[in-house]
């Protein structure tokens, strides 16, 4: 290309040095005193030095077992010291951090360990009999298996090593560099966390994983005083990255471990080790909220230190807002986004609790939009509904910072989901002339029923504005007439709702065609509606369970 300056040393600097490791050692050595980690379970803290001294005891022991560039490193890991240390070793020696679901079933975490055929392999040893039953069904086998954090002390095979073990004659010095980093290099790979049967493997590289620290010091924003408790699972994208390990080591911040989120505990610890930033689901807030609320000593938990929450995985109603507004924090941030892409929407403190109910405008420097369906062709992205509030469309977000725009051994589903630049989320909202977002559903919990379309999400907000609905979740079943019913099974507020009563406020509900109405009903207790990690509604089980209830009789007819 033709510069106005030599911009060989630029590219060559940048392209190898602005890397996430370089930012983490930065930290290391001028805040090397510093506290970076605290485990209170085990009363154990770290500073930036020991707890490089720790990472360079694994990544020696790695490397002395052979493991090096591109190889696969798998935890299976809780929230724990051990998940830092398999975050940060591994880039040291060029290799790869798979980061999969401790709740995944034997049979999941099998079909993970073949697809990717990890060297190692680092579990949590509460999850012992799970990952044995997995390697048993593997083709693959890791050449290590590492048992960790053994705080119950759980049997494990005779044949794994437990970590301590394992990096027992280790160095704590900085193991050989055998490579040259790159910007493009991948040095963590996440599973999917959404409603769909089967995980995906997405990769994500080392430019991704600053930028995505960037955005989080941007966006809270986030400094090197800070103390963060991320109450979801670091092997998520929001785990990791929001408030998780990759932007707290990045800034120079200190991260709290949790590792089971219990309410108040979390609320305990708020004022104990000073937390300036929490991060949960909107169902964790909940959580946190009543136990507030229901304490008997409303003044036990002091929350002054709080600078904000952070919720991701679904918006907030007004009404949740305003509570956890004055109950918890007045400030209040919710982001939405995906795996691949990480958060492209977002929603400041003040935007709510006005913008409640929207997943908000895209963020600094992501670009969001709602465009045109279609079940034959690819909608190009330029094909955009009104911004009328009004017309459903797919959501799609242009992310270049934060994603690959790729699947790990998968390019035909990769073709589908990204083109030109852009990420197609599955996901079906309107928007407004500012270009708030507001989901109305996913294109596959789609209900057909005599031609007419129905997102579930939007009979579930209807059903949740009655007083005697706490919550509720809506699928379809087979109806040999209209090819598919509505069905909704909701959680009681009150013990005196009865399905006629739920009948009555359907047929008179505003926000509810009549089309739209539920034909079946279902009284459950919440614990019935399933959710993923990230509290998002898994409605395909649902929709398996509703055919077979509708057989059974169990479900009553409106």
């Amino acid at each position: 290309m033709n510069r106005t300056y030599n911009d060989a040393m630029f590219i060559d600097t940048f392209e190898h040095e602005y890397t996430w490791l370089n930012g983490f050692m930065r930290n290391v050595h001028r805040s090397k005193n510093k506290i970076a980690l605290i485990d209170p379970v085990k009363q154990t803290v770290y500073t930036y030095h020991t707890l490089n001294a720790e990472v360079n005891r694994f990544a020696n022991a790695l490397q002395k077992n052979g493991i090096g560039k591109n190889d696969i490193v798998m935890s299976v890991l809780r929230n724990c010291p051990e998940f830092v240390f398999s975050y940060i070793a591994p880039r040291k020696l060029g290799a790869i951090l798979l980061a999969s679901s401790f709740n995944f079933a034997a049979n999941e975490l099998a079909a993970l360990i073949d697809q990717n055929k990890p060297r190692v392999l680092i579990y949590s040893a509460i999850v012992s009999q799970n990952v044995e039953d997995a390697l048993k069904q593997c083709a693959h086998t890791p050449d290590i298996v590492i048992f960790a954090d053994n705080l119950e002390g759980k049997s494990v095979s005779e044949s794994h090593i437990a970590y301590d073990d394992f990096v027992k004659n280790a160095p704590a010095e900085e193991p050989e560099r055998t490579f040259r980093p790159h910007i493009y290099d991948e040095v963590l790979r996440l599973c999917t966390s959404g409603t769909t049967a089967l995980s995906k493997c997405v990769p994500i590289n080392d430019i991704n994983e600053v930028l995505c620290a960037h955005d989080v010091i941007m966006q809270y924003p986030l400094c090197k005083d800070d103390v963060c408790l991320n109450l979801t699972p670091w092997f998520h994208r929001g785990g990791c990255h929001s408030g998780g390990v990759c932007a707290v080591f990045y800034i120079g911040a200190t991260a709290i471990v949790m590792r089971q989120f219990l309410p108040k505990v979390a609320l305990e610890w708020v004022k104990k080790y000073g937390i300036t930033f929490m991060t949960g689901t909107p169902s964790c807030l909940e959580m946190l909220y009543r136990t507030k609320h229901r304490a008997k000593n409303q003044g036990q938990f002091d929350l002054s230190s709080l600078k904000g929450i952070v919720t991701m995985g679904a918006p907030l109603s007004r009404e949740d807002c305003i509570r956890y507004m004055q109950g918890l924090s007045p400030r209040i941030f919710n982001g939405y986004g995906t795996t691949e892409t990480f958060w492209n929407a977002f929603l400041s403190p003040s935007d709510l609790p006005e913008g409640a109910g929207s997943v908000g405008a895209s963020c600094i420097d992501d670009e969001i939009r709602v465009i045109r369906q279609s079940s034959t062709e690819r909608v190009l992205p330029d094909d955009m509904v009104l911004k009328d509030n009004t017309e459903l469309g797919e959501i799609i977000v242009k992310s270049p910072a934060k994603t690959t725009y790729s699947y790990s051994g998968n390019p035909e589903l990769a073709e589908q989901r990204f083109f030109q630049g852009w990420t197609y989320t599955g996901d079906v909202g309107v928007w407004d002339e500012q270009g708030r977002v507001t989901v109305k559903g996913r294109k596959d919990d789609m209900i057909v029923m005599s031609g007419e379309n129905i997102y579930p999400s939007q009979v579930e907000d209807a059903l949740k504005s009655c007083k005697k609905v706490k919550d509720c979740i809506v699928t379809g079943i087979s109806d040999a007439l209209r090819g598919e019913a509505v069905v909704a099974y909701v959680v009681p507020a009150d013990k005196t709702l009865t399905i006629k009563e739920l009948y009555d406020f359907c047929t008179n509900c505003a926000d509810l065609s009549q089309y739209k109405k539920p034909r079946y009903f279902a009284l459950i207790a919440q614990e019935e509606i399933p959710l993923n990690s990230t509290g998002k509604k898994i409605r395909r089980l649902l929709k398996e369970r509703a055919e077979k209830d509708f057989k059974a009789g169990i479900l009553q007819k409106s």
